[in-house]
């Protein structure tokens, strides 16, 4: 609800500092998709952590064989 709230007083303070309803609208429209990137980016950041450390801790536990050559058994 208070985000709301502060759409529509974001909305009527451009407009009461006399900017045109076209720049409301484009301003406006860009400078809140750009903050709920932000907001949504740091609202992942701890899950996005904790896949970091999971794929660290499997490839920790599961290390992989290293490849062999067709070429080894002959090179002894």
């Amino acid at each position: 609800m208070l985000e709301i709230f502060f759409v529509i007083g974001f909305f009527l303070m451009l407009l009461l500092t006399d900017i045109s309803v076209l720049g409301v609208l484009v301003v406006g429209s860009l400078a809140m998709l750009f903050a709920g990137l932000f907001v949504t980016a740091v609202k992942l950041l701890p899950w996005l952590l904790v896949a970091l450390a999971a794929a660290w801790l499997w490839r920790a536990i599961n290390k992989p064989t290293p490849p062999r050559s067709r070429f080894d058994s002959r090179m002894r």
